[in-house]
């Protein structure tokens, strides 16, 4: 009766240590299998780290730089200008100046001169915003763009309390949105497609 318990027993061992060493040696496989894995993950982004290290000291070094590398905005304006044969083409550093003087969106003074005057092509007194009802004569069309995104920017005296600190929208309903209900979509519209 002993040799009866105790077989069944040493059997239970046995089948226990042989599922040990078995999971044992399955769970090394399986760590030396991993470990090229890691150790190239671990390289990869340490190697992305650096470059991203590398670039953030760059750019703090040289905060010009981005700006130049980005700053195509002129060029669009040109281009677009130069795509429907606009007389304002030529004038895209002008319009990146004035609205650059307060933060202004850089597409809503040309969205607005295309909407008024299609780009300068029925303008008046080199006026290609309809400013003033089209009535206040400039100099020249570069006088133009920079008194008018100066008001914009609520930099002049006369119109400060309604372009200061205004949105975009705010911007279009105050400047003919009373007049032309869809002024401010229209207009937003056009800047979109720079």
């Amino acid at each position: 009766m002993l040799y009866f318990l105790y077989i069944p027993m040493s059997r239970k061992k046995k089948r226990k240590r042989i599922q040990k060493l078995f999971r044992q040696k399955k769970s090394k496989r399986n760590r030396q299998k991993s470990m090229p894995l890691r150790w190239a993950f671990v390289g990869i982004a340490s190697i992305i780290g650096s470059i991203v290290v590398i670039g953030l000291l760059f750019l703090i070094l040289h905060p010009k730089a981005m700006e130049a590398i980005d700053d195509d905005r002129a060029a669009r304006i040109d281009a677009y200008f130069a795509k429907f044969n606009m007389p304002l083409e030529g004038y895209g550093d002008v319009f990146i100046s004035s609205a650059d003087q307060c933060g202004m969106d850089w597409r809503l003074l040309p969205a607005i001169a295309i909407r008024e005057s299609s780009g300068g092509k029925h303008m008046q007194y080199n006026n290609p915003f309809g400013w003033g009802g089209a009535q206040i004569p400039f100099e020249s069309m570069g006088e133009a763009i920079m008194n008018v995104g100066s008001h914009l920017c609520g930099n002049e005296e006369n119109t400060a309390k309604y372009y200061a600190r205004s949105t975009v929208q705010q911007k279009l309903y105050r400047y003919n949105g009373t007049v032309i209900a869809s002024y401010p979509m229209e207009v937003k519209w056009i800047m979109r497609q720079f």
